[in-house]
């Protein structure tokens, strides 16, 4: 019972909130309308010789028009806050969770990283490229499976050099494929990993997923972590 109460009481608010914003606008356009006429009565009718002060009246339609951007511009401001929180919620639900995102993007931790990539068609030549924050080339190699469907890159973490990067960083993975006519072949690239962390930055939300933030409108699969049974 004290749910439904509190439900009811909620979207009776909600209601009201939305009642009163609408009768605020439909009273705004109806004075907007009234306060036309009767300046559009005033300038017919004005004595010639005695005109009446223009600033007067443009300081009113200034005035009108301001509460009329003010109403609107309070109605945008709700509908963000209440969008946001929605989604800051949502988000927050998924830490701890097991996630797929269609992303390059990927984070080296343990000294390891690694993507899926689909091709759309069999291509006769793919290269894989990782790319490190400053968009330079740390790792490249051919693919040693060409067939159109999923394939998986697992990466070391070691650059051309074979030295070994340190974790934390985020790293992007570039394919390349073509088929024997040199046509490119479309691919598709993906991470999976398990969310540690949300933050909201410059209004976007991202997740921390094995040491890269992604966005969290790339989630594309949440699942529940595997989890390790104790023995007796």
């Amino acid at each position: 019972m004290t749910t439904t109460t509190a439900a009811t009481t909620n979207t009776s608010t909600a209601s009201t909130a939305q009642d009163t914003g609408a009768l605020g606008k439909a009273r705004l356009a109806s004075s907007f309308d009234t306060f036309l006429t009767l300046l559009t009565s005033q300038l017919k009718n004005q004595d010639p010789l005695s005109p009446l002060d223009s600033n007067q009246f443009t300081q009113q339609l200034v005035q009108m028009t301001g509460v009329e951007q003010q109403i609107f511009s309070n109605d945008l401001l709700k509908q963000l806050v209440s969008n946001s929180g929605s989604t800051v919620s949502q988000a927050v639900s998924v830490i701890g969770k097991d996630v797929e995102a269609s992303t390059a993007t990927s984070g080296l931790a343990g000294g390891k990283a690694s993507w899926n990539y689909k091709l759309d068609r069999t291509a006769s030549d793919v290269k894989l490229e990782i790319l490190d924050a400053a968009g330079k080339i740390v790792h490249a190699e051919a693919a040693s499976d060409n067939a159109a469907g999923s394939h998986a890159l697992n990466w070391n973490g070691k650059d051309l050099t074979g030295r070994q990067l340190a974790d934390g960083g985020a790293y992007t993975l570039r394919v390349t494929a073509v088929d024997a006519a040199n046509a490119t072949v479309a691919s598709a690239i993906s991470i999976k990993g398990r969310v540690t962390a949300v933050e909201q930055s410059n209004g976007a939300i991202l997740l921390s997923v094995g040491g890269a933030k992604i966005p969290f409108s790339s989630i594309t699969t949440v699942t529940e972590a595997a989890t390790t049974p104790t023995g007796t």
